[in-house]
């Protein structure tokens, strides 16, 4: 028996369009659009039955969204679930954290698969299968960590393209764990260039802010705030300057993750007014928080410690312009909870011990959402870097990240004239704060649907583990 939903009555936002329009959701996908109180509209809820029978019972259900938008699942494009970082694990498994990105409105993310160093890069990307497999809410899909680049390396990442993992991320930064040298770097991003995978970059100078670490600990400054003072805005500029003209000699495109300063802004400005395939991810905590944060008295800042770390609160100007200009794209969370109690107090006495993460996958959409009150964005640009950029960037368009016909039902009927406060209280991540605590919002999620499927249903959960599938994903459609 076909499954039927229709939602009434809202206003209908894509990154392309707003219409108030009705959507008809059959088996999981979208099958038709049409415009409210049109007959064709009407039609959409018509009692259809065979040879003179009744409907039977429980044919479909309507959704009144009335005064309501409804817009695509968002696409966090950056997550780490269970990642496992200085002596610790992130706090939100496949199962609590995709729970927690339902409930904010998220119906798709691309976690790290982790290769270690001496491993092969398949055996990474089976261990993240089996983490996630049955637990997820929602769909989900990988990118991989590339932390030993040698020949093996480079076959698998052909081969890992093929079946659908088509983007590897590298980091200048963190020597000894994830660190890729610039020749490790130069051969991953030729080999991407031939397979059509992504190369994406954690772009901040490692080297140099280890001899920066060190010399900050050694004259007694270990507060929190010390982590971004050594994490200076300029080496990430210069590590994004050096990862772009890598990429340029390759012929290779490449996405910078978490972008948090005007000079690496500028860089990828540059690059891309030059037409070169560089693309560039920020994130909330870049957006919203600030040094204030990590400068909070007594150990309060280690809850805002990230890499690349907040910046002085000048610098979101530059962020907000990125992404009203497109030399941005993209606004992701890096998702990596730790809780303060045990996990952060790590770091007591010596911030570079903190380990670096933040929660954020459940506020994203919301926070944006206050980004379209304040001005800063309007609401299509909103569902753009939110939903459909992300699935175009990561191959996953458009099956996700549009309401369309033939598109995944990955929808959100969100309410944006409901306040709220943000509070650990009331968030459904694992973790024991907010980064946004107490911060007043405007909009709410009221209802989500992944594949036709309530996830929740008019601020109740009504999802289960198990429903989010993985999701196979082609090469990033910016370059076709």
């Amino acid at each position: 028996m076909s499954s039927r939903t229709v939602i009434r009555g809202g206003l209908v936002v894509t990154a392309s369009d707003e219409i108030h329009a009705d959507v008809l959701i059959e088996d999981g996908r979208v099958a038709a659009l049409a415009a409210t109180g049109t007959p064709a509209a009407e039609a959409f809820t018509a009692e259809r039955s065979e040879m003179g029978a009744p409907p039977p019972e429980g044919w479909g259900r309507v959704i009144d969204a009335s005064g309501k938008y409804v817009i695509p699942g968002g696409v966090d494009g950056h997550t780490h679930m269970e990642m496992p970082f200085g002596g610790t694990y992130a706090a939100d498994t496949f199962e609590t954290g995709t729970r927690a990105a339902a409930w904010g409105g998220t119906t798709t993310v691309v976690d790290f698969a982790i290769q270690s160093v001496g491993r092969s890069l398949r055996s990474g990307l089976d261990a993240w299968h089996a983490k996630a497999e049955g637990n997820c809410a929602i769909d989900y899909a990988f990118h991989m960590i590339v932390s030993d680049v040698n020949e093996k390396t480079l076959k698998e990442m052909d081969l890992l393209v093929e079946e659908g993992v088509t983007s590897f991320k590298q980091f200048m930064a963190y020597p000894g764990v994830f660190y890729s040298d610039d020749g490790q770097i130069l051969r991953a991003m030729q080999r991407a260039a031939e397979n059509g995978g992504l190369i994406m970059m954690h772009a901040e100078n490692g080297i140099a802010i280890d001899v920066l670490v060190e010399q900050a600990l050694a004259r007694g400054e270990t507060d929190p705030r010390f982590h971004g003072e050594v994490r200076k805005a300029l080496l990430e500029a210069e590590a994004t300057h050096r990862a772009i003209r890598l990429a340029q000699v390759a012929g290779a495109p490449l996405y910078v993750v978490h972008v948090s300063a005007t000079e690496a802004v500028a860089e990828l400005t540059r690059a891309r007014d030059e037409g070169l395939p560089v693309f560039g991810e920020t994130c909330p905590q870049y957006l919203f928080l600030s040094t204030d944060n990590l400068a909070e008295p007594g150990f309060e800042g280690a809850k805002y410690v990230c890499s690349t770390p907040l910046r002085p609160r000048e610098h979101q100007a530059a962020l907000w312009r990125g992404l009203r200009t497109n030399d941005l794209q993209v606004v992701s969370t890096d998702h990596c909870p730790f809780c303060f109690s045990g996990q952060k107090e790590l770091g007591r006495g010596d911030f570079s011990k903190i380990p670096n993460g933040m929660p954020g996958v459940e506020n994203r959409m919301d926070l944006l959402h206050q980004a379209v009150v304040d001005g800063h964005i309007s609401r299509r640009r909103w569902i753009e870097i939110a939903c459909a950029t992300p699935a175009r960037m990561f191959g996953l368009y458009p099956k996700k990240g549009t309401i369309a016909p033939g598109a995944d039902a990955d929808i959100v009927v969100y309410d944006p004239q409901a306040e709220q406060v943000i509070s650990a209280e009331t968030h459904h991540m694992n973790v024991d704060y907010s980064a946004y605590e107490g911060r007043r919002i405007t909009g709410r999620v009221e209802t989500v649907l992944s594949r036709g499927e309530p996830v929740v249903t008019e601020r109740e959960y009504t999802g289960r583990k198990g429903h989010g599938v993985y999701t196979p994903r082609a090469t990033c459609q910016y370059l076709n």
